[in-house]
C-alpha cells in the first residue's frame, strides 16, 4: 500500500514563478518555465524538487544534488551542479518558507479535524454563550455561560471552554483543550492538549500542613500568540498572567502563575517558567530553560538551552548554564575546567 500524503500543493509552479514571489535572480533564465512540485531537504530531494541552503559551510552537501531548483545566496552558487535552476536570494531559508505557505496553506493554518463547519448538534452550548457568525464548533465541546466567541473562530471537538471567558475573532482551539479563567485576542492558537487559567501552584504553611492559597487572576492572551501541545499556562494569584502578542510558545512548557511575557518572544520546549517571572519583548529561550520565581529578563535577551536562570538579566544579554550566566563568563568557565582535567598525556598532545 502506497503512503499516504497528507499534504498536496495547491499548485504547481515554475522557477520562474519562484524567483518573482522571492525577488530572487534566476541564474539561468533559459529554465524558468521548469516546473516544481514539492519542496524538499537537501537529503530528499529530487528532479520535482524545490530546496534551498543558506550556510556556506553546507556547501559540500550539495555535491551530486538532484533537484528542479534551489534558492541560495550569491557566495554558495558555485557551489551548486549545473543542471539545478538556481535562484539567488539574500534570505533562502525565509524566502523559501513563504513559497511553502503559498503552496501548502493547510500546513500552516488551523484546519478541522472533521472537516464540518458550524456549530454541531452533539456540542453542549449555554444559552447565556454569545457566538458570532462565521464560528464552528466540533462535537464534544462545552461552552459555559456568558462565554463569547468571535468570527473566524474554530472550537475543536471535546474542547472545554470555562464561564465567562472571552475569545477573539479566528482563533482555533484544538481537541483536548480547555481554557478558564481567560481573556484570549484574536488570531490564537491553541494546539491539542493546551491547558489555560488553572490554578497557580501556591500553598502556604498550616496547622494542618500546607494550604492552599486562592488563585484569583485571570491568564490573558494577546493578538497572533500561538501555544504548543500539551502546554500548561496558570491564571494568576491575585495579578494576571499575561502571554504577549505575536508570542510562540513550544510544547509542553510550563507557565506558572503571574508571569508576564513581553511580545514576539520566543520560548522552546519544556521550558518551566516560575511564578511572578517577567519576560521582556522578543526575548528567546532554548529548550528545557528553567526560570527562578520572580526574576526579571529583559527585552531581546537569549537564553541558551537547560539553563538554569535565578538572576535578574539585563536587556540584549547572552546567557547559559545552570546557574545561568553570560555566554563568556560561562565559555570562560568551561575552558578552565576542561584545562584543570586533562591528563597530562593530553597536554603534551596538545603542544
Amino acid at each position: 500500500m502506497a503512503d499516504p500524503i497528507f499534504y498536496e500543493p495547491l499548485e504547481n509552479v515554475t522557477i520562474g514563478q519562484i524567483a518573482g514571489l522571492t525577488n530572487g535572480v534566476l541564474v539561468d533564465t533559459s529554465l524558468a518555465n521548469r516546473t516544481v512540485k514539492r519542496l524538499a531537504s537537501l537529503s530528499d530531494s529530487g528532479p520535482d524538487a524545490l530546496v534551498f541552503i543558506e550556510n556556506k559551510k553546507h556547501a559540500q552537501n550539495l555535491a551530486g544534488l538532484k533537484a528542479a531548483g534551489i534558492l541560495c545566496t550569491d557566495d554558495i552558487k558555485a557551489s551548486v551542479p549545473r543542471n539545478v535552476a538556481i535562484i539567488v536570494t539574500r534570505h533562502p531559508q525565509q524566502d523559501f518558507a513563504a513559497i511553502g505557505r503559498a503552496l501548502y496553506p493547510n500546513a500552516v493554518s488551523a484546519h478541522l479535524w472533521s472537516g464540518q463547519t458550524g456549530i454541531s448538534a452533539h456540542a453542549i452550548i449555554d444559552s447565556s454563550a454569545e457566538i458570532e457568525d462565521n464560528v464552528t464548533i466540533e462535537a464534544g465541546a462545552i461552552i459555559g455561560a456568558k462565554v463569547s466567541i468571535g468570527s473566524g473562530t474554530v472550537i475543536a471537538a471535546n474542547v472545554v471552554i470555562g464561564n465567562g471567558c472571552k475569545i477573539g475573532r479566528d482563533c482555533y482551539v484544538a481537541p483536548n483543550s480547555s481554557v478558564q479563567y481567560a481573556f484570549l485576542g484574536n488570531r490564537v492558537l491553541l494546539h491539542p492538549g493546551v491547558r489555560v487559567g488553572q490554578d497557580g501552584f501556591g500553598y502556604v504553611s498550616g496547622k494542618a500542613g500546607l494550604e492552599k492559597m486562592p488563585q484569583l487572576g485571570r491568564v490573558i492572551i494577546q493578538d497572533d500568540v500561538e501555544i504548543g501541545a500539551n502546554t500548561t499556562i496558570d491564571r494568576g494569584a491575585l495579578a494576571d498572567t499575561v502571554v504577549g502578542e505575536g508570542t510562540k510558545i513550544d510544547n509542553l512548557v510550563q507557565i506558572a502563575h503571574n508571569v508576564r511575557i513581553g511580545r514576539h518572544c520566543v520560548i522552546a520546549a519544556q521550558c518551566g517558567i516560575s511564578g511572578s517571572v517577567e519576560l521582556g519583548d522578543m526575548a528567546m529561550l532554548g529548550g528545557s530553560v528553567g526560570i527562578a520565581d520572580h526574576v526579571k529578563i529583559g527585552s531581546r535577551v537569549e537564553i541558551a538551552a537547560a539553563s538554569g536562570v535565578m538572576n535578574n538579566i539585563p536587556d540584549g544579554e547572552r546567557w547559559a548554564g545552570a546557574p545561568a550566566q553570560p555566554f563568556k563568563q560561562w565559555f570562560r568557565e568551561i575552558a578552565s575546567v576542561r584545562a584543570m582535567t586533562r591528563t597530562k598525556k593530553e597536554s603534551g598532545a596538545d603542544e
